[in-house]
This record gives structure tokens, sequence and C-alpha cells, in this order.
């Protein structure tokens, strides 16, 4: 028989468990937090954003944010990585996609973003790039931000070289042309959030196909 543990979701109210429930309660309430977190950072922007503004999003009480973070600097450490994994986890690819389908894959959930039951691609994109931009004082959040570049980059690059390998692309500078890629995908989402063209995403995706991804092919 499952050990049972208490929980405290409410500062009046514990709930009994199982410790196979236990996992997916806590899954449950961090994906709470982080959404609450989506919403009070869209309304204050990072610099305003108090702990309280993310209680006042939830039907939780705010002691459950102070049981699981230590205050707001961890809360949104958490956030960057709730985010990131959601554009990282994504992404299917398998054995029988071939490269050149792996890239449109991988580039389009960039520039596009998948679909959410809550905020666009583009409203998560903008709380991303704030806390983006403030990352450049902030080492701990840059190494973040660091990381998921470069495991960007570096699946783009990866497909690369697979299709060199196959033999379906002429033989270039994987790393080169990955890291080119990489930033096409980061300027675009840039000036669409920055400076509201709306175009961009899109430009910057018929940009990728016609002068990258089809230079990858032999001549004929």
């Amino acid at each position: 028989m499952a050990m049972e543990k208490r929980i405290c979701v409410h500062p009046d109210k514990t709930v009994t468990m199982s410790e196979s429930d236990g996992a997916g309660a806590k899954q449950d309430t961090r994906d709470v937090i982080m959404e609450a977190t989506f919403r009070a950072l869209s309304k204050h922007g990072y610099k305003d954003l108090r702990v309280r503004d993310i209680g006042e999003e939830m039907d939780m009480s705010r002691q459950v944010i102070h049981y699981h973070y230590d205050g707001k600097y961890d809360l949104i450490s958490s956030f960057l990585e709730y985010i990131i994994d959601q554009y990282e986890g994504s992404v299917e690819v398998d054995d029988e996609t071939d490269p050149r389908s792996e890239l449109d894959t991988r580039i389009d959930r960039c520039l596009f973003g998948p679909e959410f039951d809550d905020f666009s691609h583009w409203d998560r994109m903008k709380v991303y790039h704030e806390l983006y931009a403030y990352a450049q004082n902030d080492d701990e959040h840059r190494e973040l931000f660091n990381e998921h570049y470069d495991r960007l980059r570096e699946s783009i690059v990866a497909a690369i070289e697979e299709g060199i390998e196959q033999g379906t692309f002429r033989d270039v500078d994987a790393e080169l042309m990955g890291q080119l890629i990489t930033d096409v995908i980061h300027a675009a989402r840039g000036r669409r959030i920055a400076l509201g063209h709306e175009d961009a995403p899109a430009e910057a995706k018929r940009a990728i196909d016609d002068f990258i991804l089809d230079s990858l092919y032999p001549p004929q």
C-alpha cells in the first residue's frame, strides 16, 4: 500500500494523498503558479512585479508561493525554466523525419510557436524577451538563456550535419550555418516584439528558406 502524506495547499486546508499522487499534485501546483506568473508579468512587467501580484492571479493562497519559492527571484528563475521547457518540449521529431523537415519544424516552432490554451505565442514571447533584456545584468538568468540558445543552435546544427552525412545536403560549415539561422530567429522575434513588425517572423522564414536552407542542396 502506498504511504500517505499530508501536504498544505492552503493555510487553512490540509489534503491527504498517497505518494503516487504527490508528484502530480506538485506539478499541478507549479503549473498554476507559473501561469499566474505569466498573467502578472503581462500586466505589471518584471521591474514592478511583486509576489503579491502573482498571488492575486491565483485561486490558491499566496502562501503556496512562499512555500515553494524563496522570494521573487527564485520564482522568476523557475518561471524561465518553465517557459523554456514549454518550447523545447513542444518540438516532436523522430528517426523517420528527414533533415529538411526537422529544420522546418524547429524553425517554425521558434518563429510561430506552439498553441496554448491561454496566452498566445507572442504573449509568451513578450514576457520571455523582457526577461531576456534584464539578463544582461544577471549572471544566473543569463546562463539559463545561454543554455537555451545553445540547445536550439545545436539542434539545428545536428539536423544539418545529419543531412550532410546522408548526402542530402552539400558539405557546409554546419556550425556557422546553425549560428546564422539561430540569430535570424532571434532577430525576427525581437523585431516583432520591440518594433511591432508583425510580418517579421514570416519574412524571416521566407529568407531562411530561400537564402539558407535551399542553398544546402547540391547544384542541379
